[in-house]
């Protein structure tokens, strides 16, 4: 029994033992693995962005910008403040810091000398356009309506404002700080590459991220981020971060090979097996959903291959042509029965003189400005990006609710004719009242559905 009870002993200290030597090499193994992944990046730092950053440091100034540089691409081949910043003089925006002429806004031109075919692909897209919107409706309800100081804070932090210079090249208050992503330089160019890659690591897996295009893709009239983590693209992402190798170079960032599950980079962006990366976000867009009517894009045809393109890399050909389907049946019926009745209502009641040239300055405007500003573009929206309750919930339930109850009530005191025509469309016609035939067979289509 003594015998047994030490053999016993032996084998608890061996196990232990074991389990201790097993502990020690996991641990190691680990903190090697951890210490790969957080590898300090070793900055490369010249004479001049030496006597940049010794001065920050020494009077705490941007010293968060100064470390967020340090773990970035740009320090590990020795680009710094001096290399970005600086200017020649006679610049509009130029002026003497401590030795030195700089700029404090660096622009698409000045990243296009390292980043010629971004900035090319950029400054051609629709981001690169932004500050468009500058005298359209939008801009009146925000400059006009509300008050400059909400465009300046609100609108133009994500359309971009025109940059204006003070005398000795400091830059009007009332135009920056802005990142904009149309934002309109002292130097003529247009947009802001920070706008998406923020200072100053510049980092590929932030910019990577689906929350990066939600800082200015959400809210009720353009809810991309919400509609995006509807869907089961975006409950995917979450539950996949850590497997999506954010940080790979874009060659190597290839959707169904390298990663499994999309961003919004990935369909707007990304490189696939047989398309290279591309800066310009509309380049696969076939539709316009931002207006109040949609249209096909020139060159629609080539735009949606090259996003089924996209779309194939992890789901089969027929899932792909019948989304399509799907989405395009939807902006249809949009365009069809509300959309272009209610605009070419609306451009009557302004040929008959029943509304002044004035935007928002009657209840019709506002009800109608909502419609497809607000409800309209989250039906399509919902629609394009496969969020479901965006599409019926906060989309079309919105438009019709408003459409029947609202627009047309408000449509036939202006001009009863015009309400009348618009409820004569076939589409329609269910206003007049379902026959008894006809509610039977709803009723007996939603019995049989619920029993299955």
């Amino acid at each position: 029994m003594e015998t047994e009870q030490k053999e016993f002993n032996l084998m608890k200290y061996f196990i232990g033992g074991l389990s201790l030597i097993l502990f020690a090499a996991l641990t190691v193994v680990g903190y090697v693995k951890a210490s790969e992944s957080r590898q300090e990046i070793r900055p490369v730092i010249s004479e001049k962005n030496k006597k940049c950053i010794e001065c920050h440091l020494r009077k705490g100034i941007a010293e968060g910008g100064i470390n967020d540089w340090k773990h970035s691409r740009h320090a590990e081949k020795g680009i710094g403040c001096f290399e970005c910043h600086q200017a020649k003089e006679g610049e509009i925006d130029a002026y003497t810091h401590e030795g030195f002429i700089i700029a404090t806004i660096v622009s698409p031109k000045d990243c296009g000398k390292c980043h010629e075919q971004e900035t090319k692909e950029f400054t051609e897209s629709h981001h690169g356009n932004a500050a468009a919107f500058i005298g359209s409706l939008d801009n009146v309800l925000g400059n006009v309506v509300e008050g400059p100081a909400a465009a300046d804070s609100g609108c133009r932090q994500c359309h971009g404002s025109e940059v204006k210079v003070l005398p000795g090249g400091k830059l009007d208050p009332t135009t920056w700080p802005n990142t904009g992503m149309g934002r309109i330089n002292p130097d003529g160019s247009k947009g802001s590459c920070t706008a998406c890659h923020f200072r100053h690591s510049f980092s590929k897996a932030q910019a990577r991220q689906p929350e990066n295009c939600g800082r200015c893709h959400m809210g009720p009239d353009h809810p991309q981020i919400e509609i995006y983590n509807e869907s089961k693209h975006g409950i995917l992402f979450y539950a996949n971060r850590d497997k999506m190798n954010l940080n790979n170079p874009k060659e190597k960032w290839i959707a169904g090979k390298d990663y499994l599950y999309p961003t919004c980079a990935t369909c707007h962006m990304s490189a696939t097996a047989t398309q290279p990366a591309t800066h310009d976000v509309g380049t696969r867009i076939s539709w316009t959903l931002r207006p109040a009517v949609s249209n096909k894009l020139e060159n629609w045809e080539e735009r949606r291959k090259a996003m089924k393109d996209v779309c194939q890399s992890c789901h089969g050909v027929e899932w792909v042509e019948n989304f399509y389907k799907q989405y395009d049946n939807a902006v249809t019926l949009y365009n069809e029965k509300f959309g272009k009745p209610a605009k070419a209502a609306m451009e009557k009641l302004l040929e008959k003189g029943k509304l002044t040239p004035t935007q928002f300055d009657e209840p019709i405007e506002w009800t109608y400005y909502e419609l497809w500003h607000h409800e309209g573009r989250r039906a399509r929206m919902g629609a394009s990006m496969m969020g479901p309750d965006f599409t019926q919930w906060h989309g079309f339930y919105e438009v019709a609710k408003h459409f029947y109850n609202k627009f047309l009530p408000e449509l036939k005191e202006l001009d009863p004719g015009l309400a009348d025509e618009i409820l004569a469309m076939p589409e329609h016609s269910w206003k007049k009242g379902l026959s008894k035939e006809e509610v039977a067979k709803t009723i007996e289509f939603y019995q049989k559905r619920y029993q299955q």
